[in-house]
């Protein structure tokens, strides 16, 4: 296997990108070597060599503990639990939450085989142990992986004097009711509000 097809393979097993596609982005950042292919390699070397995992939440930076983490305008009696770092940036994205996060690393999934002991449950528990977080808030996708680790974690949670809560579910903005499937049309139903 030559260089180019080596690349256009391991490219193509990125989210998003099959075969073809990858094929068109290396033919792309080959044609464009000085303006994206040699910044692309740059820019891939020094994550490589300075992203770390935060030893405190799960989130990736180059410093450890995070920028979330050290930031002391942030609510520390606040933790938002993820299952994944892209969760939490596309929390981070709306700039609205100013806690703390909370990265599981996946969610509990019997077919995958992950169980509690393979997420990041433990350290998420002895960050609750000193008595300075007042709400967990469990943002963890609606599908049956993630309500089953949200119904353990409450569980697990309960006995440690924190309120427990869960990012709405339903129908969301701009959606056409035609258009929704039957689950969400049935979890709006359960969670409707007064007005």
């Amino acid at each position: 296997m030559n260089d180019i097809d080596r690349l256009i393979q391991i490219m193509g097993r990125l989210p998003g990108l099959g075969p073809r596609s990858a094929r068109r982005a290396v033919l792309h950042l080959l044609k464009k070597r000085e303006a994206l292919l040699h910044p692309l390699i740059d820019a891939l070397g020094e994550v490589a060599a300075n992203v770390k995992t935060c030893t405190v939440c799960g989130n990736l930076d180059a410093a450890d503990p995070c920028t979330i983490c050290r930031d002391a305008s942030r609510d520390g009696s606040l933790i938002c639990v993820v299952a994944d770092v892209g969760d939490l940036w596309a929390l981070e994205r709306i700039a609205t939450f100013k806690g703390r996060y909370h990265v599981l690393g996946g969610v509990l999934s019997a077919l995958d085989g992950v169980g509690p002991e393979q997420l990041s449950i433990a350290p998420l528990l002895r960050r609750l142990e000193g008595g300075e977080v007042k709400e967990v808030i469990l943002a963890l996708g609606a599908t049956v992986d993630g309500q089953t680790t949200g119904h353990y974690l409450s569980d697990r949670l309960q006995p440690l004097n924190v309120a427990i809560s869960r990012l709405a579910h339903g129908v969301p903005v701009g959606g056409e009711l035609d258009y929704l499937d039957d689950g969400t049309l049935i979890q709006a139903l359960k969670a409707r509000q007064k007005l």
